[in-house]
């Protein structure tokens, strides 16, 4: 078994296809008595996750599916017998997801999954964001950028695009809140809505400074620890020669090595599956997309629980 095709197996383990087909089926169309029958729902849903994991267009998913027999054994698809289904047919599908919400609905059925399973714990949540670029040329045939997507300043550089909210299991690093929102919209606004309510520990960077003062936090989580980071010029200015500069320093370190599982999710969904850029316009269709990548992550990170080489709370 070439590596490729390993990968596609512990892909094929991982995923619950039969409970995501009872998700699906109900509002997937039916054979009916005229035109092209339609392609078994199946089929098309191993091809999305084939493409959500490579990274790839419609166009190049159905190109990958031709060119490769590791995508086209996952897919489902024996050229003798049947054809490729193609790009427009994936796009219906695609839009079908986003038109019934069940992109969502599929994070929300792997992580119910993964909490009878005793894989998601949530004790604490760790809540972090990032930035997602979007296109900023007007050489369309709008002559316009995307107006959902707004420009932002993180330290010197100007982004355009969106930003990624999530909030994360303290302990395995599972993504179970998701938000999105322009560029330029403020991390701290966001991280009401990135609390699930059973959590009693809460940790976030610098960003977040003055969360716990804020209306909707006192009025929605107020029994919440909020443990936010030190500004970092702050930390710097720390006499570590103290008693209490060193007992502050070592504070922020081990909040720190919690902070740094909210950057797992980040790590996969933009360097193993590519999202380095959206790939659509609007906030819909990516948020859509994103839920989906989410939980895909979600069972990567869990891989060694759910294959049965790590227990958890093991180092």
């Amino acid at each position: 078994m070439t590596r490729r095709e390993c990968v596609w197996a512990q892909i094929e383990q991982l995923v619950p296809w039969q409970a995501l087909l009872q998700l699906i089926e109900p509002v997937y169309p039916k054979d009916g008595k005229r035109g092209r029958r339609p392609v078994g729902c199946e089929r098309m849903l191993r091809m999305y996750i084939a493409q959500q994991c490579l990274g790839l267009s419609d166009e190049g998913m159905e190109d990958a599916v031709y060119d490769s027999v590791a995508v086209r054994n996952f897919v489902g698809v024996d050229l003798g017998q049947q054809a490729v289904p193609d790009a427009t047919t994936l796009l219906k599908f695609r839009h079908l997801l986003q038109q019934h919400g069940l992109t969502q609905r599929i994070l929300a059925l792997i992580n119910e999954q993964l909490s009878q399973r005793g894989v998601l714990l949530r004790a604490g949540t760790v809540v972090d964001a990032t930035l997602m670029a979007a296109p900023s040329s007007t050489k369309n045939r709008t002559g316009q950028r995307d107006p959902e997507m707004h420009p932002t300043r993180k330290g010197n550089p100007w982004h355009f695009g969106m930003k990624v909210h999530v909030g994360v299991d303290a302990e395995t690093g599972l993504v179970h809140s998701v938000v999105t929102t322009p560029a330029n919209v403020s991390d701290v606004t966001q991280a009401h809505a990135l609390l699930h309510g059973q959590e009693s520990d809460v940790f976030a960077d610098a960003g977040y400074r003055g969360v716990d003062k804020r209306a909707e936090v006192q009025a929605q989580h107020p029994a919440v620890n909020w443990h936010v980071a030190m500004m970092p010029s702050k930390r710097k200015a720390l006499d570590k020669g103290t008693l209490l500069g060193s007992v502050l320093d070592a504070l922020e370190r081990t909040k720190a090595h919690i902070r740094a599982k909210g950057e797992h999710v980040f790590y996969i969904i933009k360097n193993i599956f590519g999202l380095k850029k959206v790939r659509y316009r609007g906030l819909a269709a990516n948020t859509a997309q994103l839920y989906t990548l989410l939980a895909l992550a979600n069972l990567l990170l869990a891989k060694r629980w759910l294959l049965g080489t790590h227990t958890l709370g093991a180092s």
